[in-house]
Parts: C-alpha cells; sequence; structure tokens
C-alpha cells in the first residue's frame, strides 16, 4: 500500500509585493516538517513539486532535513491564481487586512466555481489537479511514499473528491488550509482513499499560520 502526502507550502510573503516566496516563519514551518520526517525515520521515495517558488522553498527546507532525493516538477498542482480572480492587478492592490481579502476570495471563488469566466476555468483547473493527482497514485501504487508540495487550492479540491466525489466542498475545505500542514492518502487496491487532512502537529502552536 502506498501513500500520497499532500504538502501545502509555509507562509508566503503575505505583506511583500512577491507573495510568491516563504516568509521567514514559512521556512521555519518547513523545516519543522523535516524534522518531524527525520524523527519518524521517513523520508518521501518520490517527491513533486509544483512550479511556483514557495512550492520549491518549501520542498528544499523539509526534504533537506532527511537528505531525500531531488523533486520534480509537475505545474499541474500550480494554485489558483487568487488575485486574477478577486480583480487585482499585483499584490500591492489588494486588501492588507487578510480577513477581507479573504470575504473578497471566497466570493470570487463561488463565482469561478459557478463557471464565472476566467483565464483558467474551474473546470480546466480541476482536469489539472486531478490529471495530476493520477500520476502521484501511480508513482505510489508500489506501495512508495510520494511527497507533493503544492497549495490550498489544490489539496482542498483533491480532499472534495475524495470525501464526496465532486468539488462541493471546496471552498470550505480551501477556507482552512494550515501553512505546512500535510493531507495523507493511501493508494491501494481499493483505490485512493483519505486517511487525514491538514494535519500540522509538527507546527508550534503560536506559529499556525493559514495565509
Amino acid at each position: 500500500m502506498g501513500a500520497i502526502h499532500l504538502i501545502r507550502h509555509g507562509q508566503a510573503s503575505w505583506e511583500s509585493d512577491d507573495y510568491d516566496q516563504l516568509s521567514t516563519l514559512g521556512l521555519r514551518q518547513s523545516a519543522w516538517l523535516g524534522q518531524a520526517w527525520e524523527a519518524s525515520g521517513w523520508k518521501p521515495d518520490w517527491s513533486v513539486a509544483g512550479s511556483l517558488k514557495r512550492h520549491a522553498q518549501t520542498a528544499v527546507a523539509a526534504i533537506d532535513a532527511v537528505d531525500g532525493d531531488l523533486y520534480d516538477i509537475d505545474a499541474g498542482w500550480d494554485e489558483y491564481d487568487h488575485l486574477g480572480l478577486t480583480g487585482h492587478a499585483s499584490a500591492a492592490d489588494r486588501p492588507t487586512d487578510p480577513r477581507e481579502f479573504q470575504q473578497l476570495l471566497d466570493a470570487a471563488l463561488e463565482r469561478w466555481v459557478s463557471g464565472g469566466e476566467a483565464p483558467e476555468t474551474f473546470e480546466a483547473f480541476t482536469r489539472r489537479v486531478l490529471g495530476s493527482l493520477d500520476a502521484a497514485v501511480a508513482q505510489a501504487g508500489s506501495g512508495r511514499g510520494v511527497a507533493v508540495f503544492t497549495s490550498g487550492g489544490p489539496i482542498a479540491l483533491v480532499t472534495s473528491y475524495l470525501l464526496a466525489g465532486d468539488a462541493s466542498l471546496f471552498i470550505t475545505l480551501n477556507r482552512v488550509a494550515v501553512n505546512a500542514a500535510v493531507t495523507t492518502l493511501i493508494v491501494g487496491r481499493g483505490g485512493t482513499r483519505l486517511l487525514t487532512f491538514n494535519e500540522h502537529t509538527h507546527v508550534p502552536r503560536d506559529s499556525v499560520t493559514f495565509r
């Protein structure tokens, strides 16, 4: 039986013009994950990351702690364009209050999921994420441990499909994704099943972040 560990990236640089960089805390969150792996004696047999910088930085910080192999890159694990969906040209244009931005994002996601126009439709997003999941399942099916470094959106989508068979839980699950948290899937003869969602005991309580 194989296992797939879907890892949300560490905290990104919310207050920076370049959101796609881990913050100092985000680097620590990612390193804590690697240290937890080291303490348990586990390391991935195969790793893959989305193409974003925050995915790569999370992967390096975690994998280095266990002297793991290099990771592959699969842009299918990239996040949706949150700024594009909310109508902001850049990070500098969006609200600085994360709670205010979350309200805008939730409304934008509702429109998107319902078929609203966007450079990447929700249907296309779903196809690419589930296609990348199929590739990870193929890697894990031989009894291997797979680490996927991605974002909250793809993790929420995969989890929704495993729990409900559709995207009906996507927005709810996306809202509670913790930085550097791990969602674990089991791959066996009976298919792919959810084992844990959003597990983050490796992150100290006062260092838990959602954005």
